[in-house]
C-alpha cells in the first residue's frame, strides 16, 4: 500500500467525505439513507461528532482523502453514552488496500482513550461480506442479523448487528 495518513477529520475534508458517501449511499447497499446529503448537512453532522467529543478521522492514500470513519451514538437516551456506533466508508478506487483497518484501528483507540466502553457495528447487507469480516477481525461479535428491514435498490436488506467491548467493557462502572 502507498503511504497512508490516519488523522482528524477537519471541516475542510467536507466535500471529499461528502462524495465517498454521496457515492456509498447512490450505488451501495450499506447505508440505508436513499439521498445523499449536501455539504451543509455533512458539515452539521461533523460538527455535531466532534462537539460530542466522538472521534472522525479522515484516511488519506497519496494526499487524497480516500476515506473516512467516525464513532457516534448508538443511541440517543444517556443509559446509552458509553456505548458508540461505527462507521467506515472507502472510496471504491481505495477500497482493499488495507486503509479500512487502518482506520478501524485508530477509531477503536481513539474510542476507548474517549471512555467509550462498548462499540456496536451495524453491518448495512448482510451480503456485505467485507465489512463482516474487518469487523471479526478486530473482535467484534456476530449479535444477530435483522432480516428485511430496508429496501433498496429493488430488493430487501438485512442488517447485520455486532459488538466489541472497548477499554475495561463492562467490568467496572464507568
Amino acid at each position: 500500500m502507498s503511504d497512508a495518513t490516519i488523522r482528524p477529520a477537519e471541516r475542510g475534508d467536507i466535500a471529499a467525505v461528502g462524495g465517498i458517501y454521496a457515492e456509498a449511499v447512490k450505488n451501495g447497499t450499506a447505508i440505508f439513507e436513499t439521498d445523499p446529503p449536501d455539504e451543509a448537512e455533512m458539515a452539521r453532522r461533523l460538527h455535531a461528532l466532534l462537539k460530542g467529543n466522538y472521534p472522525y478521522l479522515v484516511g488519506e492514500l497519496d494526499g487524497v482523502v480516500a476515506g473516512y470513519a467516525y464513532a457516534g451514538p448508538f443511541h440517543a437516551r444517556p443509559a446509552y453514552r458509553w456505548t458508540v456506533e461505527d462507521s467506515i466508508y472507502i472510496a471504491p478506487p481505495f477500497q482493499r488496500r488495507s486503509l479500512g483497518r487502518l482506520l478501524l484501528t485508530r477509531l477503536i483507540t481513539d474510542a476507548q482513550l474517549r471512555g467509550f466502553r462498548q462499540m456496536i457495528a451495524v453491518v448495512g447487507d448482510s451480503s456485505n461480506n467485507a465489512s463482516i469480516a474487518l469487523h471479526a477481525a478486530f473482535g467484534f461479535r456476530l449479535i444477530g442479523t435483522l432480516q428485511s428491514v430496508g429496501f433498496k435498490h429493488g430488493r430487501w436488506l438485512d442488517t447485520v448487528i455486532m459488538q466489541r467491548e472497548l477499554g475495561r467493557g463492562d467490568a467496572t462502572a464507568p
